[in-house]
């Protein structure tokens, strides 16, 4: 299959449009060809393209900024020598300086197919102020590696924010590409907007389900994702972001994992199988050790879970981490009551509001989590309407 940077590469036709305008390139390190070689370099050979600018997102053009909330600055390239802004730094919405080091802008990011990763949000950012401005954005569009599956609950009025931006629900099973159009209708943009679309991309089709396993490598979006199965069940545990259980970072399987050095795993996964079974359908549950190298419980032997959806035992179909991670929750707070499980601090700058509900786009997650008479029933009550209807709402939009 051809990603969207490889057809602009490989099909004059398609570049043509661009002959004439200035160019800025949106990417990350997994802003790749097939042959490994980032984006930028790769469009700046172009002779036929004029390329400008660069814009990084959060952790950076250069994928160096480790955790969540370190920022980056702008520099100039030092190969190309031109500016790269920085969209994770003094701001997140572009300013006029970057817009008007422009005409088009292309966008090559690797998602991971879920609402709160916030490349997301400086899509709609860009498309907002490409709006504004009169410039056009095109899509390079890359590969949902999730696939077309939806999770969780929408995100309600009033909890937007930089991991939350519009009302879908985790797991909203469309590529950039398409969220683009998506944005574009919702917020009633007028803008200038195209995608190149993938050849050959087959969402439903084993054993990627949606990532070109065997077919394509796989580079680190953000230093925290790894690989194929850190996607697969990131839906679920970003929320851990919002807890004081370590997610595996300053560990070798970051968001593949839970756990802490006062729980007893085997414990929680007994009670997790006793209250909703049906909830760990698709994957392979494993009580580990581990101690973080950095980050929550550092240098602390944690006891934990860790979440296998590779090999024979994944079940694309059946798989729900968003489901799975709320039910860890559950069982926790079901063994030890008085459990500090929820952290309180300005996550991702958002005052007054605790990062779990943040996450969730709202507190009915975490209430349901709190509350010792909510039964799994109630929580799937809450969730199955609002994946139904983003199902119904995305058919729209969907180019593949």
């Amino acid at each position: 299959m051809r990603f969207g940077i490889d057809r602009l590469l490989d099909e004059p036709s398609l570049r043509a449009p661009l002959a004439g305008r200035r160019i800025a390139l949106l990417a990350h390190p997994a802003s790749v060809t097939r042959d490994l070689e980032h984006s930028l370099d790769a469009l700046a050979a172009c002779a036929d393209l004029k390329v400008t600018a660069a814009i990084g997102p959060q952790h950076g053009l250069r994928g160096d900024k480790q955790d969540n909330m370190v920022e980056s600055p702008d520099f100039k390239d030092p190969v190309h020598g031109i500016p790269v802004f920085s969209l994770y730094g003094e701001v997140r919405r572009p300013t006029e300086a970057m817009m008007e080091s422009f005409d088009v802008l292309l966008v090559d990011l690797q998602d991971l197919g879920c609402r709160i990763y916030t490349f997301i949000t400086t899509l709609r950012y860009v498309l907002e102020a490409a709006a504004e401005y009169g410039k056009a954005v095109w899509v390079l569009d890359r590969p949902n590696p999730v696939g077309r599956p939806v999770e969780g609950l929408t995100l309600r009025p009033g909890w937007e924010s930089f991991v939350g931006a519009g009302p879908m629900p985790m797991r909203h099973g469309l590529t950039l590409g398409e969220l683009g159009h998506w944005f574009i209708k919702t917020l009633k943009l007028d803008v200038e907007y195209r995608v190149i679309e993938m050849d050959g991309w087959a969402p439903d089709s084993a054993p990627g389900f949606g990532w070109p396993l065997g077919g394509r490598t796989w580079v680190n979006p953000s230093p925290n994702a790894p690989n194929l199965w850190m996607a697969r069940a990131y839906a679920g545990t970003v929320m851990l972001e919002g807890a004081t259980l370590s997610e595996g970072r300053g560990t070798t399987r970051p968001l593949e994992l839970f756990g802490a050095p006062d729980i007893d795993a085997r414990r929680v996964i007994q009670e997790m199988r006793a209250l909703a079974p049906q909830w760990l359908a698709g994957c392979h549950l494993r009580d580990c050790w581990f101690e973080p190298t950095f980050h929550k419980h550092v240098g602390q032997l944690c006891n934990g879970v860790q979440i296998h959806t590779e090999g024979p035992v994944y079940d694309h179909g059946a798989f729900r981490p968003w489901r799975l991670q709320a039910l860890a929750f559950k069982a926790i707070r079901r063994l030890y009551p008085d459990y500090p499980l929820w952290r309180d601090f300005p996550y991702e700058y958002e005052i007054g509001k605790l990062a779990i509900d943040v996450i969730n786009g709202g507190p009915a997650l975490r209430e349901w989590v709190d509350d010792a008479n909510a039964t799994p029933g109630d929580l799937e009550a809450l969730t199955s309407p609002d994946e139904r209807a983003w199902l119904v709402e995305r058919r729209g939009f969907e180019l593949y």
